[in-house]
C-alpha cells in the first residue's frame, strides 16, 4: 500500500481547531491510545486488539484537535488500487471515523479529508477515483448528499450502473461472504455497533436519513451500508466545492 505524506492545517491559535493527515506508521502509541478511547465512546465492543489490527491496515489518519490540542476526532483511510471494466481505479476506503460530540460542528475534519483525496485524484487523472465507505450510522451517510451530487445507494440513485457494479465488486473483494449483495450491507464477524442514537427518530423527515434507516435496519447490531461516490469536481455539490476549494 502507498503511504501518503502528512498534510497539516494552519498553525494553531488559542481559539481554533487544528488538524492534519498523518501516515499511520508515524502515529505514536499515545496517539493510537487516544484514538481508541475516542472511538470507545459512541461504539460498543471496541477491543484494543481489533482496533490496532484495523488501524495498522490503513495508510493514513485524518486527525482533528480541539483548541487545547486534545484529539477531538479522526478518520482513517486505505488506498485500494484495482481495475474495473478495463479502467484503472483508485478507491479510498474510509475506516473508523468519529468526532467528539462537542466538536461535531467543526468542518476541519471533512475539509482535510476532502482536500487530501481530491489532491490525490488530481495527481492521477488517468485513473477513476472513488470513495468507498461503510456507513454504520446516518451521520456518516449524510456526508454523501451534503458534499456529492451522485452516490450509491440513495433514495433517488442517479449513479450509473457501472458505479453500482464497482461498489459490489469492491465490497465482495474486501468482505467476501460478509457482504450481502441483495441487502447492500456488510455484516462483520466482530462488529462494533453504534450505541443507540435517540436523534434518529427526529431526523426521519430527511429523505436521506429515512433511506439509510430503511436500507440498513440492522445498524444497531453493527450492520454497515456499503456506499460509493466518484471523487471528481463535476460530482461536488456547492457545499462540496466550498469544502474542497475554499
Amino acid at each position: 500500500m502507498s503511504r501518503s505524506p502528512a498534510t497539516s492545517a494552519p498553525a494553531p491559535t488559542a481559539a481554533t481547531s487544528t488538524g492534519e493527515v498523518r501516515p499511520v506508521c508515524h502515529l505514536t502509541e499515545a496517539e493510537r491510545d487516544a484514538m481508541r478511547a475516542l472511538l470507545d465512546g459512541p461504539f460498543a465492543d471496541v477491543t484494543p486488539e481489533a482496533f490496532g489490527a484495523d488501524l495498522d491496515e490503513k495508510d493514513a489518519a485524518v486527525l482533528l484537535y480541539d483548541p487545547t490540542g486534545r484529539l477531538a476526532g479522526f478518520s482513517t483511510l486505505l488506498r485500494i488500487e484495482t481495475t474495473h471494466g478495463g479502467r484503472p481505479v483508485t478507491a479510498f476506503f474510509s475506516g473508523d471515523t468519529v468526532v467528539r460530540t462537542d466538536a461535531r460542528g467543526a468542518a476541519l475534519l471533512p475539509r482535510l479529508w476532502s482536500q487530501h483525496v481530491f489532491a490525490e485524484a488530481a495527481r492521477q487523472p488517468e485513473r477513476d477515483t472513488v470513495w468507498f465507505l461503510l456507513s454504520s450510522g446516518f451521520r456518516t451517510y449524510r456526508f454523501l448528499p451534503t458534499f456529492f451530487a451522485r452516490f450509491t445507494p440513495s433514495h433517488d440513485d442517479r449513479s450509473p450502473a457501472s458505479d453500482r457494479a464497482l461498489l459490489a465488486a469492491l465490497a465482495r473483494a474486501r468482505y467476501a461472504d460478509r457482504y450481502d449483495a441483495d441487502a447492500g450491507v456488510v455484516r462483520l464477524a466482530h462488529p462494533t455497533p453504534l450505541r443507540d442514537d435517540p436523534t434518529l427518530s427526529r431526523r426521519l423527515s430527511d429523505p436521506h436519513v429515512a433511506f439509510f434507516a430503511h436500507s440498513n435496519p440492522g445498524w444497531t447490531q453493527g450492520d454497515e451500508l456499503a456506499c460509493l461516490t466518484r471523487i471528481h469536481p463535476d460530482n461536488l455539490t456547492e457545499a462540496g466545492r466550498r469544502m474542497v476549494y475554499g
